[in-house]
């Protein structure tokens, strides 16, 4: 790029579908989507932050965007119920024709420790996060593979990613979306749909009690969104963990070492004590692309003995 060029990344055309999008990040997913020239789907419930209650929030944003001249419509289908979902993203594609581009964005919270935690607060966010993006992407995935383009975004977390005390039904939700969008980047890779995952942070009513007041302004959504575009654009990768937040972008991996092997006659837990340090060596370890590597990479080792 030469210097003082601007890139310019344009969804001209493009049809995306944003769960989630009646305020918050999702809202300003939908805003720049629709400002660089996309159709827009404004999914949303109007829950509250624990998933309960409705609201017409997708319809308050449909408005900013056609105020704004932009194109969009409201759905409030619930993304736990597979049918209603189907049918936003036939909707989509009976306006408009296609549907190019889905952020699975919606979300609730009912954080306690995992003693306190009842199993229907755990199977409702694990419901409402993990299988819900699963439905809205079983909703468009024959639509992209047939169109043989795709772009997906996964709501991730720093909390399935690395653990968060209070939140173990959020994290499991968040960790399993990173090892859905894994596997989807594989499948989808032959049809050009490429799926990658992202850890937002920032200061929305899902955080709002979270962050300390001086906090909130640094975390505005505002600054999560070129990350998260960026990652459903025409030239996105795929199969890539990505953090944002405060105008800050990371790149997180799941890495794997080298290992040790055992030899016969000694594969003991006294030996996985003894060596437990090389094992845990970072020393060359490696960035797998499939889940098939664990087992190259043991046969590798195998083969050195």
């Amino acid at each position: 790029m030469f210097r003082g060029e601007v890139m310019t990344i344009s969804f001209q055309d493009r049809v995306a579908i944003v769960t989630g999008a009646g305020g918050g990040l999702g809202r300003a997913y939908a805003l720049e989507l629709a400002r660089r020239g996309a159709r827009v789907v404004v999914n949303d419930l109007g829950g509250a932050r624990d998933g309960t209650g409705h609201s017409d929030a997708a319809e308050r944003v449909v408005a900013e965007i056609e105020q704004a001249g932009g194109t969009a419509m409201a759905s409030g289908a619930s993304v736990t119920d597979l049918p209603q979902v189907e049918e936003m993203a036939a909707r989509a594609r009976e306006r408009w024709g296609a549907v190019h581009i889905l952020i699975n964005n919606a979300g609730i919270l009912r954080d306690k420790s995992f003693a306190k935690m009842s199993m229907e607060d755990f199977r409702t966010v694990v419901d409402v996060h993990l299988i819900g993006s699963a439905n809205c992407t079983k909703a468009v995935w024959e639509t992209m593979r047939e169109q043989a383009y795709g772009r997906i975004l996964m709501t991730s977390s720093s909390t399935g990613l690395f653990g968060n005390f209070g939140q173990a039904n959020y994290g499991a939700a968040k960790l399993g979306l990173a090892g859905l969008a894994k596997t989807l980047s594989l499948e989808g890779a032959k049809y050009d749909i490429r799926v990658n995952s992202l850890a937002p942070t920032a200061a929305t009513r899902m955080t709002e009690d979270i962050f300390p007041a001086e906090m909130l302004a640094a975390f505005n959504p505002d600054n999560v969104v070129p990350a998260a575009l960026f990652l459903v654009s025409e030239d996105a990768p795929t199969n890539a963990i990505v953090g944002a937040g405060g105008g800050v972008v990371q790149a997180c991996y799941v890495t794997l070492t080298p290992g040790v092997a055992l030899p016969e006659g000694g594969r003991t837990v006294e030996a996985v004590a003894e060596n437990w340090s090389r094992i845990t060596d970072r020393s060359g370890e490696i960035v797998p692309q499939s889940g098939a590597e664990q087992a190259m990479l043991i046969l590798s080792k195998l083969q050195e003995q």
